[in-house]
């Protein structure tokens, strides 16, 4: 049997739950398919995010190491977004997932809608 290490511990864990949120892979994604990115880009690409939340989300990315913020020093200032190297190669699994997701997204929600029926 495998063990988990509790959630501090645990590389598995502290890593999903920092990823698994609402918006971390849609902006890795985001990054990987336009590359260098300004704040109101992302925004706009992704469309149903809030700003703050965007902000959240990049910061924490950043603080992980994924997403590289590199700050102009000109008027008005410019901050552009993009992914670094463990970032990049986080991505042939972001992907591996987005290709399951598609293959099995009907299945999935056909499997929702009969046990909602119940």
């Amino acid at each position: 049997m495998k063990d988990f290490l509790p959630a501090g511990d645990c590389p598995i864990r502290n890593i999903l739950n920092r990823l698994g949120d609402k918006w971390s892979m849609l902006v890795l994604v985001t990054l990987y398919a336009n590359g260098t990115m300004r704040f109101n880009d992302i925004h706009r690409t992704i469309g149903d995010i809030s700003q703050r939340m965007l902000t959240v989300t990049l910061r924490s990315l950043e603080s992980d190491g994924m997403v590289l913020r590199k700050v102009y020093a000109q008027v008005p200032p410019r901050v552009e977004y993009s992914l670094t190297d463990i970032g990049d190669s986080f991505i042939p699994h972001l992907q591996s997932l987005v290709e399951w997701a598609g293959k099995n997204y009907n299945e999935i929600t056909k499997s929702r809608e009969s046990v909602r029926k119940i």
